[in-house]
């Protein structure tokens, strides 16, 4: 079995075409062409983090790959990421082991972004101004992959530290982003028509009341139990809701908050590899308030793993 380590995954992932990779696994994933099964999940309490386990194949594919990514949110007290993982790839006919992949998560972020620039470049108006909800790893990802699909570079960020807003600041000024420091999340809801919600916050963030009209949220952190960014009423106001996963967004993330409200219908979401192909329509109108609820899906973690696999082979 070959053993991948990060530094060689960053090096290989310059030479592939991943946008197109995760969208076609959208696609298949929505086509029913994919087994993937219920996440497994870890959690704890004593240092908070979470624990998913990630898996299954897309049909006709030579491999299928589990993944296991973790988030513990106080390891930057210790020094450490607070993402870990790793990927497994098996060969879909016999099961034998091929690789692992030892990424530390990296490819979990990297798909995440990859998926958070898909749907920016489906469901919003032209941005005007980036606002962001939080200041991690994600908080910088989504936005650097914006400037794949457009040209504006100015940023609102809302953080509960304003010393980790500050590093937001300078960070993302190295890489050619204005960003504006804010202490009322009001204030990124009314400057900006894209906003990313990045935390793994467990108590509601931006609320229905906040939001103008043509504005596209991509909600990223509620990505398990017990995690929620929007508050109540916010997922029913919108015209356009879109998920990566029906299945999935029963069960966590914020439209299953809005369905244990009582106010929201599975019935009224679409699926987004749906409107990748061209089977469901998107947003319709400049007017229309559009959200994408984001859990993440196995086939990016498929697609992701086995591309880079196909290319470790070739060298």
């Amino acid at each position: 079995m070959n053993i991948i380590n990060r530094s060689e995954i960053v090096k290989i992932l310059r030479d592939l075409n991943l946008t197109r990779l995760i969208e076609e696994g959208f696609v298949s994933y929505s086509n029913k062409n994919a087994i993937v099964p219920p996440i497994g999940e870890l959690h704890f309490k004593k240092p908070p983090g979470d624990v998913h386990i990630k898996y299954g194949y897309i049909i006709g594919n030579s491999y299928y790959v589990i993944k296991i990514a973790s988030g513990f949110w106080e390891n930057h007290k210790i020094g450490l990421p607070n993402g870990q993982g790793m990927m497994l790839i098996f060969c879909q006919n016999t099961g034998q082991p091929k690789a692992l992949l030892l990424d530390d998560a990296h490819l979990t972020d990297i798909r995440t972004a990859i998926a958070g620039q898909i749907c920016a470049k489906l469901f919003t108006n032209k941005i005007n101004s980036i606002g962001v909800i939080g200041t991690g790893l994600q908080a910088r990802l989504q936005v650097k992959y914006l400037s794949q699909i457009t040209d504006c570079r100015k940023v609102f960020v809302w953080g509960r530290n304003k010393k980790k807003m500050k590093l937001y600041k300078d960070d993302m000024a190295n890489v050619g982003f204005e960003v504006k420091c804010t202490a009322l999340i009001e204030e990124v809801a009314l400057k900006c028509n894209f906003i990313i919600t990045t935390t793994a916050s467990d108590k509601p963030l931006l609320m229905k009341n906040q939001i103008l009209k043509g504005t596209h949220i991509n909600a990223i952190g509620s990505d398990a139990l017990g995690k929620r960014e929007l508050g109540p009423g916010l997922i029913h106001k919108a015209d356009l809701v879109i998920t990566d996963s029906l299945e999935q967004c029963q069960h966590r993330g914020e439209i299953s908050c809005a369905i244990k409200d009582g106010n929201f219908s599975i019935h009224q979401v679409k699926e987004l590899g749906q409107v990748l192909s061209g089977k469901q329509k998107g947003r319709e109108s400049d007017e229309q308030i559009t959200i994408a609820d984001l859990t993440g899906v196995a086939v990016q973690d498929i697609q992701i793993a086995t591309a880079v696999y196909k290319k470790y082979l070739e060298v």
